[in-house]
């Protein structure tokens, strides 16, 4: 029986991704804000990809890094956090206390619980101690303002005490209490990540005290986080949500609900949802080439990832735990990845055989305006992939 539920095809799918990733040259924007609040959320594990991501996407991306510096640091409008799936992203600070509810608290309770059963299956330190090295640390950044891991251990010593992580399991390892406790504060939201040291590409942050955030009862923050994704992703599945924010899948249908999300008819047979005023077709954009970094939130914005990532490139572009690294689009695929020579220069490969002489035109012009504000850097994935370790070679 004919379904009589609106129909969104593939085609329209890349389409609507080139628009709202601001992806194709006439969408990019104007901001580093705007950037973020069209995807919901840009992937802050591999610091580098929030910079990367911006450039790609900034009208003109001449100084993407300052102005991702200033929007984090100085005019606090968008905030490194633990989110969706226990990673770390950047995401708008009016979206934080959405995200926090949402999602963080379970991930610190979680965090928490482990940290002190790891502790007391290790050593002799037990929950009391810990809660009185958690003030002695936060009385010290109220004091200081920012400080590394390192400066709060001259403060506080008992940082530098170690306990067996995991203890008896294959991923067995000694840890300090300074990289798990500062992490876990973090999740808490009674930290926040400042400035790196060195450059944009350090993952060695200073820490704060974290700004109180508002309390958003879980559902709806949920319901908001929900209608805020699906304008960025929709149509997406019920699966779609659940594996990138991480939630139950009772929560996942709860929010859909709560947003009145329209089920809609995709290819090849799925279900897809988008919210109630979202049906209608996109116009589809001039042709268009990205570079996209390690972690970037449109290629590891959906589980089901077939309508714009063939599946014959999976082995070339991902690592062993479904990291993806830089990629090369064309028009809403994914047809090859990238690296860069020692001196910085973008190097690509092509996966697919022949896109086409306007496709080469406009790939090598893209790569052309990365070099461009990139210069001599050189970025190194934190999560290498096969194509990206061969062609940095």
């Amino acid at each position: 029986m004919p379904s009589h539920r609106p129909r969104i095809t593939d085609e329209e799918r890349r389409d609507r991704l080139a628009v709202r990733h601001h992806l194709t040259p006439a969408a990019r924007a104007a901001t580093v804000e705007r950037i973020a609040q069209s995807l919901t959320a840009l992937h802050g594990t591999d610091p580098a990809t929030v910079h990367l991501a911006a450039g790609a996407r900034l009208a003109d991306p001449a100084g993407p890094v300052a102005a991702m510096e200033r929007a984090l640091y100085e005019d606090r409008t968008l905030v490194r956090m633990h989110g969706m799936r226990h990673t770390v992203f950047v995401v708008p600070t009016s979206l934080a206390p959405v995200v926090q509810s949402s999602t963080t608290h379970a991930v610190a309770a979680r965090e928490r619980a482990t940290l002190l059963k790891h502790l007391a299956a290790g050593s002799s330190l037990d929950a009391e101690w810990l809660a009185d090295v958690e003030r002695s640390v936060l009385d010290a950044l109220t004091r200081r303002g920012e400080a590394t891991a390192a400066e709060l251990a001259q403060h506080e010593p008992r940082l530098r005490e170690q306990f067996v992580y995991a203890p008896g399991t294959t991923y067995e390892q000694r840890q300090t209490v300074s990289s798990r406790l500062l992490r876990l504060l973090g999740t808490e939201a009674r930290v926040v990540r400042g400035r790196p040291l060195g450059s944009w590409t350090s993952s060695q942050f200073r820490w704060a005290i974290a700004p109180a955030l508002p309390d958003v009862p879980p559902d709806e923050a949920r319901a908001t986080l929900t209608r805020a994704w699906l304008a960025s992703h929709g149509p997406a599945t019920e699966e779609d949500l659940k594996w990138w924010t991480g939630w139950k899948v009772t929560d996942v249908r709860r929010a859909l609900a709560a947003v009145g999300a329209v089920p809609v008819d995709l290819d090849h047979g799925a279900t897809g949802h988008v919210l109630p005023d979202d049906t209608a077709p996109t116009a589809p954009p001039a042709p268009w080439a990205a570079f996209l970094p390690a972690l970037d939130p449109t290629p590891m914005g959906w589980q089901h990832r077939d309508w714009y990532l063939p599946p014959a490139h999976r082995a070339a572009l991902f690592d062993r735990s479904g990291n993806i690294g830089p990629t090369v689009w064309w028009n809403g695929r994914v047809v090859g990845g990238w690296s860069q020579r020692p001196d910085g220069e973008p190097v690509w490969r092509l996966l697919d055989p022949d896109p086409g002489r306007d496709a080469l035109t406009a790939i090598a012009a893209e790569a052309a305006r990365l070099h461009a504000w990139l210069g001599t850097t050189r970025v190194t994935p934190r999560f290498r992939t096969p194509l990206e370790r061969e062609l940095s070679a």
